[in-house]
């Protein structure tokens, strides 16, 4: 029997022990853009904003305007992408190490190694560093009672609901399944995977389990999407995977998609066939490089002009126009200067002030956002904003302004997760309600999903938007080997307190003539000047000398006492 194709997505490194890897050079699976999908006007079961909107590369749209797409690479270990608007203001920014191996969208054979009933989810070997989480809701119910990975019934009509069953009934321990990487490994957790795979082109995706073709819902104009439907509905069947088109290819006839949707059925067909001759864990399907990712996901009609800074880049870049068959590829253009290109367009600055705390706004007021361990703080100040006539219109407009921005930095700073916004009081109600609706429209168009709470009585907004990662705050920076990340120390004058309580304990037991004290240099000064006295009280009552020493490079957390 043939093997049927099946989709899944997920992203993962090349594997050295026993994997047989297809790398596709034209359509590999990415990020969609399209986070709900819908057909005949109704919600396609088993899609999750989850497993969709994984590390998108396009978020709050900017206003219809010219758009430079930079790309820079000279002179440096990773390739960085940017896109600005006539203004030099940054809407996108990516980057790729050249030896970091991505896993997100990979797809693998995995091998179940643990089924944990207690918080319904299993772990599975995929041959990473760490194993990934599968949660039940994440498992085709196909694989309930299946001994091999069960293509052939991932299309099939089913009476049985996503997640209705529990997750030993569905998994066994050393059962082989077919997984995507859905989010990467976060801190001491490892990636996260589903069942359901998908294989994104840049105008059609090909997704497991789905019996009948969609449209995405960005496309609102009724004619197009009767017109996509019925292009889709005259297809032969893709089996065992269903169709979806996106926003990029709504303009395009009838043969163009039929022509996307045969390259990637075929990347599915040797998806299955690898699965179904290898062993888990393996790797099958690696996700595109940056560079691919961005010619298929960035390079819409906005983008006027594309500037790169390596003449292989840009021809591996036009190759990649030519296999994605761009209908009206981008003019591309060689940065022959010496000077760096992301200096010249003055975006440089703009990456570092990704990671800064304080964001200042046009009319001086600002944010402060502090990342948690928990959850995402975003402070908004009104400053030196006195453009309205009074307190209420001043916070509408602060509170406006500021929402615009919050939008944008949650995506250029990939910032997931709960994240609560602290925005100026307001008394009227019509005013809130205002903030609520212009901030919805603000990421309505990103393709990281945020659900929204309603603004509380105290001016705080909660939301929570799709985490695939760490935020670029967290991926760029270490935790401070001083305060060891907590943002603070303890004051001089604490930490001599402390010194002085063990001081005395040690003293009173000590059979020793001399006790010697080595602190930094903040303590040093607190010791000698105003605990002064203390120390010669404590010399007079034990009858011990006391030294204080300078620990040079010491934190002022860092001291130690010795009784000589």
């Amino acid at each position: 029997m043939p093997i049927r194709p099946l989709s899944h997505r997920s992203r993962g490194a090349p594997q050295e022990r026993n994997h047989a890897i297809h790398r596709s050079g034209v359509l590999d699976p990415s990020f969609l853009d399209d986070i709900v999908v819908w057909c005949s006007g109704l919600e396609i079961p088993g899609m999750r904003y989850s497993v969709l909107d994984h590390d998108t590369m396009s978020g709050v749209n900017p206003p219809r305007m010219h758009m430079r797409l930079l790309i820079q690479t000279r002179d440096s270990d990773q390739l960085q992408v940017a896109v600005i608007d006539d203004d030099g203001l940054l809407w996108e920014y990516h980057q790729e190490y050249r030896e970091f191996s991505r896993i997100l969208g990979n797809i693998y054979l995995g091998r179940v190694v643990n089924v944990q009933p207690a918080i319904q989810a299993a772990f599975v070997d995929i041959g990473e560093r760490r194993t990934a989480f599968l949660h039940a809701s994440d498992v085709h119910p196909a694989y309930e009672g299946a001994r091999k990975v069960p293509v052939d019934q991932f299309g099939e009509s089913t009476d049985r609901i996503r997640g209705e069953s529990p997750i030993e009934q569905l998994l066994r321990q050393g059962q082989e399944i077919l997984v995507q990487v859905t989010k990467e490994s976060i801190g001491q957790k490892g990636p996260s995977v589903t069942t359901y795979v998908g294989l994104p082109g840049r105008c059609i995706v090909l997704l497991v389990g789905l019996d009948r073709p969609g449209v995405s819902k960005k496309i609102v104009d009724e004619e197009d999407r009767e017109r996509l439907r019925s292009y889709m509905e005259g297809l032969p069947a893709v089996t065992n995977a269903g169709v979806i088109v996106r926003t990029a290819g709504q303009d395009l006839e009838r043969e163009q998609l039929v022509q996307e949707v045969r390259v990637l059925e075929k990347i599915w067909i040797q998806v299955c066939e690898s699965a179904a001759a290898g062993r888990g864990p393996a790797l099958l399907h690696q996700e595109a490089d940056l560079l691919l990712r961005t010619v298929r996901d960035l390079c819409t009609n906005q983008i006027e002009e594309v500037i790169i800074d390596d003449s292989q880049i840009v021809e591996k870049f036009r190759q990649y126009q030519q296999d994605l068959m761009l209908r009206e590829p981008q003019p591309v253009r060689l940065h022959g200067a010496k000077s760096s290109l992301f200096l010249q367009f003055g975006v440089e600055p703009q990456i570092d002030s990704i990671y800064d705390r304080k964001v200042a706004l046009a009319s001086g007021g600002s944010l402060v956002i502090d990342e948690t361990e928990a959850l995402v703080a975003i402070d908004v100040n009104s400053g030196s904003n006195t453009s309205e006539k009074d307190l209420e219109s001043t916070a509408l407009s602060t509170n406006l302004e500021a929402a615009k921005e919050i939008a944008r930095q949650m995506h250029l700073r990939d910032i997931g997760g709960v994240v609560v916004c602290d925005f100026i009081d307001m008394v009227e109600a019509q005013n809130r309600r205002t903030l609520e609706d212009s901030f919805r429209e603000l990421v309505r168009n990103d393709r990281a999903k945020t659900w929204f709470a309603t603004l509380s009585r105290f001016g705080l907004l909660e939301l929570t938007r799709q985490k695939i990662g760490a935020s670029k705050d967290r991926a760029g920076r270490a935790p401070c080997p001083i305060c060891r990340g907590r943002g603070t120390v303890r004051s001089a004058r604490s930490v001599a307190t402390g010194v002085i309580r063990e001081l005395r304990q040690g003293m009173s037991v000590a059979t020793t003539d001399e006790a010697l004290i080595t602190v930094g240099e903040p303590v040093l000064g607190f010791l000698q000047g105003r605990c002064r006295e203390d120390l010669e009280a404590l010399e007079s009552e034990y009858g011990q000398k006391i030294v204080v020493l300078e620990g040079q490079g010491w934190s002022p957390e860092r001291w130690t006492i010795q009784y000589r």
